[in-house]
């Protein structure tokens, strides 16, 4: 058993979380990206490409985020036939598991906006591109700030799953540190303050933004 150096911890803790919060960083961007695409899907005039953007959607909201690391995992390699670093999964994984989010919180934005609008821009003749650019969409941000800021407290915290795969972010350091110092809730109180103080305020913000946006409509 080594013995427990809280600084030298909380150092290593801290170096995680580095990657912690780069891999949230690239699903947050990358999910945001492919979400756009989904919204564009499920909220157009083209019903196949609704059904199967609403088919994908749904199958990554009903199956564990865990088990979606597995499956990407063990079957990339499968399919592509060559190995895969557990960086580029969980970046994969957390990628369509954002995207899938967003596009729901973004859709529900956009059909909350009463018919009425929707009418009065057809009437001024404007096509379904030119109706959500530049009369729904606007409106719609609104809507979908707070939910999509809220929702990232909830891909930070979701990273720790990554940890299974062998990832080294901020759990995986944890469970590690903890396998040589047999200090378990020493250390992981410390993990789980990292993560507080990375999720709490973005929590807080998103809960302000929405009282301030709810204020001015």
């Amino acid at each position: 058993m080594r013995t427990f150096d809280f600084i030298e911890v909380l150092q290593q803790l801290l170096t995680a979380a580095k990657w912690t919060v780069a891999l949230s960083c690239v699903a947050l961007i990358g999910g945001g990206l492919l979400a756009l695409v989904l919204t564009a899907a499920i909220t157009g005039p083209f019903r196949p490409l609704y059904w199967m953007g609403r088919a994908g959607i749904q199958f990554i909201q009903g199956t564990p985020l865990l088990m979606q690391l597995f499956l990407f995992y063990f079957g990339l390699p499968l399919f592509l036939g060559v190995n895969i670093s557990a960086w580029a999964v969980a970046c994969i994984t957390l990628i369509i598991f954002t995207s899938s989010y967003l596009a729901e919180i973004w859709s529900s934005s956009i059909r909350a906006i009463p018919a009425a609008q929707w009418e009065a821009a057809s009437s001024l003749g404007l096509c379904h591109l030119q109706q959500l650019r530049y009369v729904i969409v606007p409106q719609a941000v609104k809507i979908a700030i707070p939910p999509s800021v809220g929702f990232s407290a909830q891909v930070i915290k979701g990273t720790s799953l990554t940890s299974i795969i062998g990832f080294l972010e901020l759990t995986r350091i944890g469970q590690a540190i903890n396998n040589v110092t047999f200090k378990p809730f020493i250390v992981y109180s410390m993990v789980a303050g990292i993560y507080f103080l990375l999720c709490y305020p973005i929590s807080f913000y998103s809960r302000k933004m929405e009282r301030k946006l709810h204020a001015a409509g």
